[in-house]
């Protein structure tokens, strides 16, 4: 897969560095709100400019002091401004050339990366006089811009496309991504996803930190293993309605929420130490309403004493009844202990998500077990596995089936096609 030139997006917080993104893809693709440090992971975008295509990432606001987070927040955006072709150095037209503005550029000039320096809230002509005290950052002349009504935008990304590397065309490459499989990493705030999802990727991508809500967006990346790539994606931590301020967080829960509707398979996060909550259980609900199948992880595992393990995992069987026999993994996420059960556990259940039983086979093994156990008052037909993703499977009847007999047949559609904790779908039609 051929690697797309990156524009890195950079600049100190609240200059409108996420307005830039979501007006240059099109769509409100990054959380927005008028106070600095809602950013503050790196965001990876694909985007393109007159049938150019290019990765866009939005970075944290850039601090030269700081408390801890503010540290880290700067430190990432440090480590994209090393994988850019492009860098926007981005500033407020408004404010004029900050202490932190000339800091940002010292740093963005020891890149050796091309810049181009945007002045953005440039709403009218009138502004635009304003903008040439921009000179003395030593970045160049400044674009004049308005993200927010997309004013001059055009020309920016104009230079933008002029100063990208050649790139050769790969056919096939949007589709090989589409064909990727999905992995969303969901959780209530806190239980330590961000730190699974850097575990599991091998690279510091996302911000931690120990205050509940620190991840306010989804991050994608792509992962190659063994066994094959897959697309990871972080979300921001979920909590029940009533305790979800308006803004940013009750926005970061939609696109949460988004990422599950678009996984092949999630990966619910549980805090051991506290076991398994009802808001843990109504993420279950929504993983089992997406049709996706699920990895639960008991994350901070070496954290429980031998005599609360037992009925830890009986409170997480009891509330995630609705993920039937999801694997269960106990593991410590900050050590690494237990990680590597992960990937295996991922492939296995997206594997039987994908499976398609040939029709003979599966007559075979509808005839099978109406042999070992007869409905009452019923006969099964025949049976056609109608789709994929999860296995959906109709059965031909000459009169209703109970429940009781359908989980009877699922059950063993599962043994006998090893089809594990993977969802199913049985549909049935009389006549």
């Amino acid at each position: 897969m051929s690697r797309l030139p990156v524009v890195v997006i950079a600049g100190r917080p609240n200059v409108g560095k996420s307005s830039l993104l979501n007006r240059i893809v099109g769509k409100r693709v990054a959380v927005v709100e008028e106070h600095p440090g809602v950013t503050r992971d790196r965001k990876s975008v694909e985007a393109e400019w007159t049938g150019v295509p290019f990765e866009l990432v939005d970075t944290g606001g850039w601090l030269a002091k700081g408390d801890e987070l503010d540290d880290k927040v700067s430190a990432q955006a440090e480590r994209a401004l090393a994988d850019a072709d492009v860098i926007l150095f981005v500033v407020d037209a408004y404010t004029g050339a900050t202490d932190e503005d000339m800091a940002a550029a010292r740093t963005i000039k020891r890149t050796g990366r091309p810049v181009i320096l945007v002045a953005n809230k440039v709403d009218d002509q009138r502004h635009e006089a304003a903008i040439w005290e921009l000179l003395n950052l030593g970045v160049g002349d400044p674009f004049p811009i308005s993200a927010l009504h997309g004013r001059g935008t055009g020309d920016l990304l104009d230079a933008v496309v002029a100063a990208l590397p050649a790139t050769s065309e790969d056919e096939g490459d949007e589709d090989e991504e589409d064909g990727l499989t999905k992995v969303a990493i969901v959780g209530r705030p806190n239980v330590g996803k961000s730190t699974l999802f850097n575990k599991l990727i091998g690279d510091e991508r996302s911000v931690i930190h120990d205050m509940p809500g620190t991840t306010r967006d989804s991050i994608d990346t792509i992962v190659e293993t063994d066994e094959g790539p897959l697309k990871f994606i972080d979300t921001a931590g979920m909590r029940r309605r009533a305790r979800t301020e308006r803004g940013a967080e009750q926005y970061s829960v939609i696109r949460a929420l988004d990422s599950l509707d678009r996984a092949d398979i999630a990966i619910l996060v549980i805090d051991a130490t506290v076991g398994a909550s009802h808001q843990d259980q109504r993420l279950a609900e929504r993983i089992s309403v997406a049709g996706c199948p699920a990895v639960v992880v008991l994350n901070k595992w070496d954290l429980i004493s031998t005599e609360e393990r037992e009925s830890i995992m009986a409170g997480v069987g009891e509330r995630l009844a609705f993920l039937g026999t999801a694997p269960v993994l106990r593991i410590s996420a900050s050590s690494g202990r237990g990680v590597h059960k992960i990937l295996p556990a991922i492939f296995e259940a997206t594997e039987a998500y994908h499976q398609r039983v040939a029709t003979g086979a599966l007559n075979r093994a509808i005839r099978d077990l109406q042999s070992r156990h007869p409905a009452p008052g019923a006969r099964i037909r025949y049976a056609v596995q109608g789709a994929i993703d999860p296995p959906t499977f109709t059965l031909f009847c000459n009169a209703r089936l109970p429940q009781t007999y359908l989980r009877y047949v699922e059950r063993s559609l599962r043994e006998a096609f090893d089809f594990g904790s993977t969802p199913m779908k049985i549909r049935v039609r009389v006549g």
